[in-house]
C-alpha cells in the first residue's frame, strides 16, 4: 500500500469515527459531499499523488531506459559475434578449399607415381622376358647344336665300324683341313 492508500484508510476511520460522535469530519460520500470537502481531497491527491505517481513514472522510464540500453548491449554484442562467426566461416571454408585442392594434387601425383611405378614394372617385365627368350633359345641351339654334334659322331662311328673307303677318307681329311683353316 502506499502512502495515499495509508492515508485514505486514515482518513475514512477519522470520518467514520466524527460522524459517531456527531462532531467535525470529512464526508467522502462523492454525491453528498461540499464543495470544499472535495476541492481539499483533489489538492491533497494532486499533492501528494503527483509526487507518487512522477515517481512510479520515473522509475518506470529508468527501468525501460535501462532494457533498452541492455538490448542495445546485446544487439552489438551479437553483431560482433555474427561478424566473427561468418569470418570464421569465411576462414574455414577457405581452409576447406586448400585441404581439398591439396588432396586433389595429392591423388593426382601418387596417381601418376603409381601410372610411372607400373610402366617401370612392365619394361622390367619386358627386359625379363626378353633375356629369358634369349636364354631358353641359346640353350635351345646349344642343345640342338649337342644333338646334331651327337648325331654326327654316331654317324661317324658307324662308319667307322663299317669301313671307310679311301675315297672317303681323303674327302673327310680334305674337310676336316678346310674346316680347321687350311687350303685342300
Amino acid at each position: 500500500m502506499g502512502i495515499i492508500g495509508s492515508w485514505l484508510l486514515l482518513a475514512t476511520e477519522a470520518v467514520a469515527e466524527a460522524h459517531s460522535e456527531g462532531g467535525f469530519g470529512l464526508n467522502i460520500d462523492i454525491f453528498g459531499t461540499n464543495l470544499i470537502n472535495l476541492a481539499i481531497i483533489i489538492g491533497v491527491l494532486f499533492y501528494f499523488g503527483r509526487k507518487v505517481v512522477s515517481n512510479i513514472l520515473n522509475e518506470r522510464r529508468s527501468n525501460i531506459e535501462t532494457v533498452v540500453r541492455e538490448a542495445e548491449a546485446q544487439a552489438k554484442e551479437a553483431a560482433v559475434a555474427l561478424s566473427k562467426a561468418q569470418e570464421q566461416l569465411t576462414q574455414a571454408q577457405a581452409q576447406a578449399q586448400r585441404i581439398r585442392k591439396a588432396a586433389e594434387e595429392n591423388a593426382q601425383a601418387t596417381r601418376e607415381a603409381i601410372l610411372a611405378r607400373a610402366a617401370e614394372d612392365v619394361e622390367r617385365l619386358k627386359e625379363t622376358a626378353a633375356r629369358d627368350l634369349d636364354t631358353q633359345r641359346e640353350r635351345a641351339i646349344a642343345e640342338l647344336q649337342q644333338y646334331v654334334v651327337s648325331k654326327a659322331l654316331q654317324k661317324v662311328e658307324l662308319e667307322l665300324q663299317t669301313g671307310i673307303t679311301d675315297d672317303a677318307q681323303q674327302r673327310l681329311i680334305d674337310r676336316s683341313i678346310a674346316l680347321l683353316g687350311g687350303e685342300a
